[in-house]
């Protein structure tokens, strides 16, 4: 059966299938292709970009970007601080992931800044424009980039720790840290400022040893103990020990001097000494480290002073005698008075041994000899002395002794017969007490006797007068005394008259009657 032409128009076909028929295989395979082609490309292209556009710090790094394209750097600038500019920029990456056109960019990977600890860091900025001349010191740091920043030693500096500095913008110096130990000052001489031999300055100012804030020189104020972050460049610190310092006079540094008589004397000793906290600066500008502060101020004056004072005496004065001592004594005043005038203390000068010639002291050591020998003789002779005066003194204390048991026991027999003398006092002395006592007792019971008697005696009387008042009463109110008795031998009577009427037993007086009266009398 023939194909139809898809052309023809005579084609039965419908439109939609006639184009379906007209894309066949070769059209669908175009389409795929193209397909294959575009996810190919874009693979390729995220390749590239993932392992030529990519910038990957890592942890401790820092990325710094190079521009290859833009405007020229100014003349003698290495340093881009626009993006816009070509060349190395200032603004580093941080760790991170970042992407950037390598046509455009490139870049480098490198370590941060690390000050470890007791470190101080220095930055020196490369770029920037020319500082004034003499001045190697300027202001800002290399976080951010200024259009006035200059060229050199960056004041301010880094502590201890971790920043992201560009390494082609500024280099690092590392210091150690400035650590004044306990005992000790500082002392600080600042390497920039106005000098003081400078004329604008006032006059108080100018010609001076001690410098104050912004002038070049040594400063009046000094560090306490601690650490210090201080730029190197700017200042220079000297440690200066407040402890006591001890220097052995002795071989090549022993003192010597000629005594009076022409002899050579060696004096070896110790001479301890400190610097005053407040004169330290000035000292150190003056005078120097506590090496110098020896050499040119203790030394040369006990030297001085012992050439002096010790030509005074003759040789055998400092072997022997008071005059060793007093030496020891004036050299230490003198000393204290001549470097406390520049702010040492000393605190104390020590004689250990004075060296003299062979030729004399022999001589003395002989005499010492000697006189030690007839030190030992007439000690031997003493204690001989002694020991016969021990012997006559242990005799005597024998017989004294002797007399004293005679004696004690003499006193022993008078104070036994004196106590039983004594007792036989106490006893005859008690019985006459008790004697004594009872008679009183016997006349205070006859006292007693006496007075119940009379108190007796008193009341009978008082009784028999009260009634003698009674019956001087009564016969009063009776007229006489025959009345009275008449009245009391009635009141005696009448009572018993009526007793004997009033009973009425059979025994009775009344009962007499009783046979006498009716039955209804009776009782």
């Amino acid at each position: 059966m023939p194909t139809p032409d898809p052309n023809s128009k005579s084609n039965p076909l419908p439109a939609w299938r006639r184009i379906t028929s007209q894309s066949s295989l070769p059209s669908r395979l175009g389409h795929l292709g193209g397909w294959i082609f575009g996810l190919g490309f874009l693979c390729c292209l995220g390749i590239f970009i993932w392992f030529f556009c990519r910038i990957e710090p890592g942890s401790g790094e820092i990325a710094v970007l190079i521009h290859k394209t833009g405007d020229d750097l100014p003349p003698g600038a290495i340093i881009a601080t626009d993006p816009a500019q070509k060349g190395i920029q200032f603004a580093v990456l941080s760790e991170g992931r970042y992407f950037r056109d390598p046509y455009a960019w490139g870049w480098k990977i490198a370590r941060i800044t690390d000050i470890p600890a007791g470190k101080l860091g220095v930055l020196t900025r490369v770029y920037g424009q020319e500082p004034p001349p003499g001045q190697i010191v300027v202001e800002g740091d290399c976080n951010q980039a200024s259009p006035g920043d200059q060229k050199g030693v960056i004041a301010t500096v880094l502590r201890p720790g971790k920043y992201r500095i560009n390494p082609y913008a500024c280099q690092l110096e590392l210091f150690d840290a400035i650590a004044i130990r306990p005992g000790a000052v500082g002392v600080v001489t600042s390497l920039v400022g106005k000098d003081v031999l400078n004329g604008d300055l006032p006059p108080a100012a100018r010609n001076t040893y001690l410098v104050g804030e912004d002038l070049k020189g040594v400063v009046a104020r000094t560090l306490d103990p601690g650490v210090y972050y201080l730029n190197p460049y700017i200042y220079n610190v000297v440690e200066v020990t407040l402890q006591s310092q001890r220097f052995v006079l002795g071989g090549e540094d022993a003192i010597n001097f000629l005594t009076l008589d022409g002899f050579n004397v060696d004096i070896e000793g110790t001479i301890e000494f400190g610097i005053e906290r407040d004169r330290a600066a000035l000292l150190t500008h003056q005078v120097g480290d506590m090496d110098d502060v020896l050499k040119k101020l203790i030394l040369p004056q006990a030297r001085g002073f012992s050439r002096i004072e010790g030509s005074k005496y003759p040789a055998v004065n400092f072997i022997v005698g008071e005059t060793r001592q007093k030496f020891q004594d004036n050299l230490e005043q003198h000393l204290r008075e001549k470097a406390g005038q520049w702010g040492v203390a000393i605190k104390s000068v020590l004689i250990r041994n004075i060296v003299t010639p062979d030729a004399i002291s022999s001589v003395i050591r002989d005499r010492e000899v000697s006189v030690q020998n007839a030190r030992k003789f007439e000690q031997q002779i003493e204690q001989a002395r002694s020991l016969a005066e021990l012997t006559r003194q242990e005799m005597l204390a024998q017989q004294n002794q002797e007399k004293v048991a005679a004696e004690t026991r003499r006193i022993q027999a008078v104070i036994r017969a004196e106590q039983d003398l004594a007792v036989l006092l106490t006893a005859a002395n008690r019985e006459l007490e008790v004697a004594r006592l009872e008679n009183q007792a016997a006349a205070a019971q006859a006292e007693a006797i006496l007075a119940k008697a009379q108190a007796e005696r008193d009341v009978i009387a008082l009784n028999n007068k009260a009634q003698a008042d009674v019956i001087a009463s009564q016969t009063r109110a009776f007229k006489t005394g025959l009345n009275l008795a008449r009245y009391a031998f009635y009141q005696k009577l009448g009572p018993r008259i009526v007793s004997m009427l009033g009973s009425d037993t059979p025994d009775s007086f009344g009962g007499l009657f009783q046979p006498y009266l009716s039955k209804e009398a009776r009782p």
